[in-house]
């Protein structure tokens, strides 16, 4: 017992540089720094370098060639995303903000990609979701409203493959997803779509530790 706790000591202790060691451990381009840039000055959250990482390689290992994205924001997860899809691939990337939009569409082509390897929708997601193909998209990645991941993720089974993959961004939420102290309606959420992940019968899961953790799972 007490060779157990000194081990969680030096996980704990290291925990935090070994995060920042991988996220370091990616190199972004301009493209990315100035999505980044545009993000922050908009007061938007992007994905970590480490995250964004993740995902390129996730599209990339699917040789994805229709991928869905729940939140454009300033184009840093979808530049990620694009990189790793096939050179045919199309993105499709939806947005409550237009503008944010306009942002991405500035940095998809800074990172040289030509204007129909992404088609931007404006709209809220479940608004929009509806109305894609089921069955036609290898990816769906889910960035927007936490109180609507469980709707997303109905969406998520509807629109992908067999062997597809939908992923959730920010599901630690800054550690309150497992703080036992009362937490807001998104944070509670966010549990039930844990939850709910494990426990599907359609879906094989994991939750990988990079930024603010990153839930994926494949449909069966």
């Amino acid at each position: 017992m007490r060779r157990q706790r000194d081990k969680e000591r030096v996980i704990t202790a290291n925990r935090q540089t070994s995060w920042a060691f991988a996220d370091a451990f990616v190199a972004e381009d301009e493209a990315l720094h100035w999505a980044r840039d545009r993000a922050r000055e908009s007061g938007l959250r992007s994905v970590s370098p480490g995250t964004g990482a993740a995902l390129r390689l996730l599209a990339a290992t699917l040789d994805a060639k229709s991928v869905a994205e729940i939140g454009t924001g300033t184009g840093v997860s979808g530049t990620y995303l694009l990189q790793g899809m096939r050179p045919d691939g199309v993105l499709t990337t939806v947005d409550t903000e237009p503008d944010r939009q306009q942002f991405a569409r500035q940095a998809f082509r800074a990172a040289g990609f030509a204007g129909n390897r992404a088609r931007f929708i404006p709209g809220g997601a479940l608004d929009v979701l509806p109305r894609l193909a089921d069955g036609g998209y290898d990816l769906v990645f889910c960035d927007g409203d936490r109180l609507e991941s469980l709707e997303y993720l109905a969406e998520s089974l509807r629109l992908l493959r067999p062997g597809g993959l939908v992923c959730f961004e920010g599901v630690f939420s800054n550690g309150r997803t497992v703080d036992s102290g009362a937490q807001p309606a998104e944070v509670l959420r966010v549990r039930e779509l844990l939850r709910a992940v494990r426990e599907s019968q359609d879906l094989q899961s994991t939750l990988l530790p990079v930024g603010d953790g990153l839930l994926c799972a494949v449909r069966r």
